[in-house]
């Protein structure tokens, strides 16, 4: 907890405006000015009832691209999907996108984010989304997706941009478009709640390497100032960097904790030190003892928002462990992540009955 604790006591020096001065100087001014107060945060999520939800992608789909490109986009089973949410008091779904699947039609890929957003709409959901990605499959490609790896946990899933693209800035113009044309079309779509802007910088082995982009894109999400708010979540406490220039930098605190919940509540008591609102976009790993259970009513209780990995059973695999596959594809003994089956039936039903209670639904 060393790190954690260092990390705290730095958050609670910026809080007090004792680092305002060290933060102008690695960052635009215009970028700098308009990261939000901690009143304007606060106001903000009060205007909110407790987020609870689950990082979202169809049963369909293997991965990003599978979701959002026209020949596989299916707002058939995400209409279903949704309604399944929606009758357990699920309210926000966090929802990874991919700037491949914009730049091959700019102009279908937004028309395909409005018809997703008005299905969540539809199901009283409104939606995070998530632009960059650091997780798995490092080499992303358009086009038609690989079928998934018998047993084994995400294996289609892939980084955005990928790697060694995530390093090269000779690519950041690009990406800055992607990023400054999505927001300029949704930024003040009130069925967005928030902006991720990058999942778990530095993963796969890149650490610091991330450092780069991260500060790109809250620069380039500063300048098309959205209505909502953005973010870059924390997740690993070793990333001194990263995480001081991520939660000095984010309008609310977004964060993932797969702990068993005396060590999450702890978290969230430190974290309580920046004064921000405190949103956990992962949470959720049976095994692990991360569980609906135990972990949900004390997010609840400490009115911090609670987005679980997996909804549905499908071709992500998601209810294989991270670093447990199976290779003849049998039933785990114990789910990792997702709360139904692909027929629509809760994988626990003692779980679904805590959550609607919780939701009061």
């Amino acid at each position: 907890m060393k790190k954690i604790f260092w990390f705290l006591w730095l958050l609670s020096f910026v809080a007090t405006g004792g680092n305002a001065q060290n933060r102008k100087s690695k960052v635009s001014k215009a970028a700098t000015a308009t990261v939000w107060t901690t009143d304007k945060a606060n106001a903000w999520y009060q205007q909110h009832q407790w987020m609870t939800g689950a990082n979202f992608i169809p049963s369909t789909a293997i991965n990003q691209l599978e979701m959002w490109q026209a020949a596989t986009f299916d707002p058939t089973t995400i209409d279903k999907e949704l309604g399944w949410a929606e009758g357990i008091g699920f309210n926000t779904m966090r929802v990874f996108l991919h700037h491949l699947a914009w730049q091959q039609d700019p102009k279908g890929f937004k028309q395909r984010l409005d018809q997703y957003l008005g299905i969540a709409d539809k199901h009283h959901i409104q939606t995070i989304f998530v632009f960059f990605d650091d997780c798995w499959g490092k080499d992303p490609k358009i086009g038609t997706q690989p079928v998934p790896k018998t047993g084994i946990h995400n294996s289609g899933w892939v980084q955005d941009p990928g790697d060694p693209a995530s390093k090269d800035s000779t690519q950041f113009p690009a990406l800055q478009k992607y990023v400054t044309d999505v927001l300029t079309q949704f930024g003040k779509d009130k069925r967005i709640a928030l902006w991720d802007l990058y999942n778990e910088p530095g993963n796969n082995s890149k650490n610091d390497t991330s450092l780069p982009l991260v500060r790109n894109v809250f620069a380039w999400a500063r300048a098309a100032n959205p209505e909502q708010p953005v973010s870059v979540g924390l997740w690993n406490w070793d990333f001194e960097k990263l995480n001081s220039y991520q939660a000095t930098h984010s309008d609310v605190v977004t964060y993932h904790n797969y702990e068993d919940v005396s060590m999450h509540q702890r978290v969230i008591q430190l974290l309580r030190a920046t004064g921000r609102p405190l949103i956990c976009t992962e949470y959720m790993a049976r095994p692990r003892n991360s569980r609906f259970a135990t972990v949900l009513p004390m997010m609840k209780k400490e009115n911090v928002g609670a987005i679980n990995w997996g909804l549905v059973d499908g071709k992500t695999n998601t209810k294989y462990a991270w670093d447990t596959p199976l290779a003849d594809g049998s039933e785990p003994i114990e789910w990792f992540h997702e709360v139904f089956r692909k027929d629509g039936t809760p994988y626990r039903q003692d779980e679904v009955d805590l959550i609607k209670k919780l939701n009061k639904k």
